[in-house]
């Protein structure tokens, strides 16, 4: 028993340490956003707050526009979610399920797509949505990020499509269903945990997105949250305890996301690692 112990405690001291380099910035946010702002900045740090105070919470949904933000970054994120997953669904079955000419050309782009950095499509794109009127829309974000995360959605669910056997779909096909049907009731289906991981994906990636929000929404009150957050920042101070109580809400989204989906995206990315 000693044995086993000695030899899994470099294990465990290593387990420890990942976790505490996880968690730590996450605890060090939640209890500065319940401090005063006194507490904030004091040194040395406390690391459990003297005094627990709902200020900064108050603060930032009765002072600020931070409630418009996070519902303009909830459409956007929800709009490009309930784009791609379908889009890269279908996409994925058609580029890696049928036989067509040009389909190994087409792999490949999709792929290079992620070739070049995305910062450098600013300025086209930028112009692109000035000829279409969308500047200040918060559509113009929904199309630049299904651009962006279908791609690698497509890619993505490869690992899913893999693993569906084509007896299914002959058998389907046998007992009179159409293609359409095969889809609906046959591939879907199976697919479920592929679009969850694909749906995690989108939905951080959209919610964590600056670049292009800060260039393409003009208006004050249409910014999502990271610009938002990052204008309440004062010119000559910082109130800590005000960002913090803002990131709190929004890290808040995605920990609900994970608690319910979260094992189909790591069943994803453990079935592109054994089938890429």
């Amino acid at each position: 028993m000693k044995r086993i112990i000695v030899r899994l405690l470099p294990n465990w001291v290593l387990v420890a340490l990942l976790l505490v380099l996880v968690f730590a910035p996450f605890y060090w946010i939640a209890i500065s956003s319940l401090k005063t702002p006194p507490e904030v900045i004091r040194y040395p740090p406390t690391l459990v707050p003297q005094t627990f105070t709902l200020q900064n919470f108050q603060k930032l949904f009765a002072s600020t526009d931070y409630p418009r933000y996070l519902l303009n970054s909830l459409t956007i994120a929800l709009g490009t979610t309930l784009i791609t997953v379908p889009m890269a669904t279908l996409a994925s079955y058609a580029v890696y399920r049928l036989e067509f000419p040009g389909r190994f050309l087409l792999l490949r782009l999709l792929v290079g797509t992620y070739v070049f950095p995305s910062i450098l499509l600013l300025i086209p794109l930028f112009q692109i949505m000035a000829q279409f009127g969308l500047i200040n829309s918060l559509w113009s974000l929904v199309v630049v990020n299904v651009t962006f995360t279908a791609p690698f959605s497509v890619w993505l669910m490869r690992a899913f499509l893999e693993s569906v056997p084509y007896e299914l779909e002959e058998a389907a096909a046998l007992d009179g269903a159409d293609f359409f049907q095969v889809l609906w009731y046959v591939i879907f289906p199976i697919l479920r945990p592929g679009m969850a991981t694909i749906s995690i994906f989108t939905f951080i990636t959209v919610w964590t997105e600056y670049p292009f929000a800060s260039q393409l929404i003009i208006e004050h009150a249409k910014r999502p949250l990271p610009v938002g957050l990052a204008s309440i920042i004062g010119q000559y101070q910082i109130d800590w305890g005000l960002l913090a109580a803002g990131a709190v809400f929004m890290a808040l989204p995605v920990v609900i996301l994970f608690a319910f989906v979260g094992r189909y995206f790591v069943e994803g990315l453990t079935a592109g690692a054994l089938k890429s």
